[in-house]
């Protein structure tokens, strides 16, 4: 018997924040088989994917009916007085309006994993702004281009071959061997292995190093003998060469947005590129990690004005990061159920955090043969999507990409689940 066989091209990946979308994925008998142009983080998150057998939800580890599973969701949230949302970064914008949605209607706390990440750099952006661009304008023009604490290769694997420094483009003809490449970290990495430069940095100084080249900008030298955490030298040549590029970029990953005091050292970098612009044309773009985390924050931002931890107990929203994070909230006890949607990592929360999460209610929606961090009081399967489900991903330059279904499914959506337990909510 013939298998049945099926090419899907132009394809778009959500496994990080690069939305490649040029894969070719070869289904053949409800399988996917092939995933041409995949990453080594992208191949295997397409070949295992499946959809033979649809699990159903489960309700404190006993399998139960959708309905049940919703009615019982909808009880648990309709009581709460403190419920929070938390996740959307494996969404697609249907999950997240939807969430948004659900939040407004019960008055909870909604918060994105951008709490745990780069929050630090959003503060920094609304506190200074940001000369940005996109991925496209990179290829095209950049000339010059430095990843600050940041290991593409290891996280973001096509992200150099796609946008950064292999394409050929409009002003960058022969690609590779038009660009600079300078990788500034603490430590050698693979990016390092690749780059035409390397600065090594002291580790936790990328505020002394980045204000010691704003200063080297305007004429202005440190004091002799004074330790701004990389060789003196080395910088006045780093400013040399950014000053001479026709356009450059620097990409930034968590390396610098993490705490103590991630949003001054992401404030400094940002005030560098501004004052770069005096000069040249130069951007700042952030390395987002996981798959949809930008558009979490654009819809966020377009339904309540604000990117991540909003509170909407007031009817109206409010925004706090610290106080609404939902990190702090679990520390300090101030949440009596969990909504996990988009993500089921908890990984990131303080072990005081994570104590509480065992004595709330829990209700989680992920797609099936993830393992579940967390006892799970409820857990819808849901369909992925771009596997199962077309939609939107927003890449990390905040471009939309539309998401094309490959495979069939009868499991729901995430959208799909949130608005029935809304709905549920509403009927009660």
């Amino acid at each position: 018997m013939e298998s049945n066989e099926l090419v899907v091209e132009n394809v778009a990946c959500t496994v990080c924040a690069c939305v490649c979308d040029d894969l070719t994925v070869t289904v053949r008998d409800g399988q996917i088989v092939a995933a041409d142009n995949a990453c080594r983080l992208a191949e295997p998150w397409f070949v295992k994917s499946w959809t033979n057998v649809a699990p159903a939800p489960r309700i404190r580890g006993v399998a139960s009916t959708q309905d049940a599973a919703v009615d019982e969701a909808a009880r648990i949230l309709s009581r709460a007085k403190a419920p929070l949302i938390f996740g959307l970064s494996k969404s697609s914008t249907e999950g997240q309006r939807a969430a948004v949605a659900l939040a407004d209607r019960l008055g909870a706390t909604i918060d994105t994993t951008a709490s745990e990440g780069h929050a630090p750099s959003i503060l920094a952006m609304q506190q200074c702004g940001e000369s940005t661009c996109s991925l496209g304008e990179i290829r095209n023009r950049a000339d010059l281009v430095i990843y600050w604490g940041a290991d593409p290769v290891e996280t973001h694997p096509r992200h150099m071959e796609r946008y950064s420094i292999e394409p050929t483009g409009l002003h960058i003809e022969h690609g590779r061997s038009d660009r600079t490449l300078v990788v500034v970290d603490t430590e050698q990495s693979q990016t390092s292995d690749q780059a035409d430069w390397f600065l090594k940095i002291k580790p936790e100084r990328d505020f002394e190093v980045l204000w010691t080249l704003r200063g080297l900008l305007q004429g202005l030298e440190p004091n002799p003998g004074q330790d701004v955490g990389a060789p003196l030298d080395e910088l006045k040549r780093l400013v040399e060469r950014m000053k001479s590029c026709r356009c450059g970029v620097i990409f930034f990953g968590y390396g610098v947005a993490r705490h103590p005091l991630g949003h001054r050292k992401v404030e400094a970098l940002l005030r560098l590129v501004i004052d770069l612009n005096q000069f040249t044309r130069f951007h700042a773009r952030r390395l987002r990690v996981v798959g949809d985390v930008s558009g979490a924050d654009s819809v966020l931002c377009w339904q309540t004005g604000y990117p991540f931890s909003v509170n909407l107990a007031r009817g109206y929203p409010r925004y706090n990061p610290g106080e609404y994070s939902a990190g702090e909230i679990l520390e300090n006890h101030e949440a009596d159920v969990l909504l996990l949607v988009g993500t089921s990592r908890v990984s990131s929360f303080s072990p005081a955090a994570q104590e509480h999460l065992k004595t709330i209610p829990i209700i989680v929606l992920e797609r099936p043969g993830v393992d579940l961090p967390v006892a799970a009081t409820i857990e819808f399967p849901t369909a992925t999507y771009g596997i199962h489900r077309p939609g939107t991903a927003y890449r990390m330059d905040e471009i939309p990409i539309r998401l094309r279904p490959v495979l069939k499914s009868n499991l729901p959506s995430d959208g799909e689940v949130l608005r029935a337990i809304h709905a549920a909510i509403d009927r009660r």
